[in-house]
């Protein structure tokens, strides 16, 4: 649904029944727990049973409860603040320990994250960055350090890597001034999304540059620029931005980038090796 779930809930309040009102009153009220809360939990906190909590999934037009938390954490995640974000971690993780509750949340985002991805959108954006001529990567706030990650090994790769900082409309209409029709540029951002990664994407729009967006959702506001879309399923752990997903889909990406370009980056590694060994930049005999 792409009009705001929790507005369309408010609209829908005189149609519920008295059961239905309860929870609609509590996601409201508290949206950051109840989209974590399991059918059963949400209908015993507000005094309703499990059935009473399908049927207000299925009269807001969902098939099922499942479908309408997934519905919801996808809605809030970018309204949620970093105080809620620790409130609903410390909720989530219950009565695991800190290890194996974070972990096991990780795993299963890169679970979904395999499910997600399409390889033929997968292969279209390798084949994009293969014959840009100049490739631009775009990431603020979190999606900096995945950034940074992908400027790194693209460079090994290619010569015509450019990094656009975390910067002002100003500074980033100068660094991708020259960007046109036959460049790329890679944005990424996830909840909560930086302005400064959906202008990027506007303005190589604008200039017309093929533009790969990878970021959590169709409903993410990079898509509506994006040429390909590549979704990586990413939540919040605490006030910390989980992107264990998101690195592992960039990581994927240099792979098969890489391998599109075996012997150059075969000839480069070789050199690379040698000055490595000649400026002895790794310890040796450990």
């Amino acid at each position: 649904m792409k009009e705001d779930l929790l507005q369309r809930i408010s609209d829908m309040m005189p149609e519920f029944s008295k059961g239905q009102k309860l929870i609609a009153n509590f996601i409201l009220q508290h949206y950051e727990k109840a989209a974590y809360m399991t059918a059963l939990k949400l209908g015993t906190t507000v005094n309703v049973s499990e059935s009473t909590v399908v049927r207000f999934a299925n009269k807001l037009g969902y098939e099922g409860y499942p479908q309408l938390q997934r519905s919801l954490q996808s809605h809030i995640k970018n309204r949620l603040t970093s105080l809620q974000r620790m409130d609903v971690t410390r909720n989530r993780i219950g009565d695991l320990g800190t290890v194996e509750g974070v972990l096991t949340q990780d795993i299963d985002k890169i679970r979904r994250t395999i499910e997600a991805v399409s390889p033929e959108a997968f292969d279209s954006a390798v084949q994009a960055i293969c014959s840009a001529r100049s490739i631009y990567i775009q990431g603020a706030m979190s999606s900096g350090i995945l950034a940074n990650f992908m400027h790194y090994y693209l460079r090994l790769i290619f010569d015509n890597v450019s990094h656009i900082g975390a910067v002002g409309t100003n500074e980033l209409y100068q660094q991708m001034v020259h960007i046109g029709s036959e460049d790329v540029l890679i944005a990424m951002s996830f909840p909560r999304y930086a302005s400064s990664t959906i202008e990027a994407c506007r303005f190589a729009k604008e200039r017309g540059a093929k533009i790969i967006a990878i970021t959590d959702s169709e409903n993410s506001p990079l898509v509506q620029y994006s040429d390909h879309p590549l979704y990586a399923y990413s939540d919040m752990v605490s006030f910390v931005d989980s992107l264990v997903a998101p690195m592992s889909l960039i990581n994927a990406l240099i792979v098969a980038v890489s391998d599109n370009n075996r012997e150059d980056v075969e000839r480069t590694f070789k050199m690379l090796e040698q000055l490595w060994e000649r400026t002895e930049v790794y310890k040796k005999d450990v």
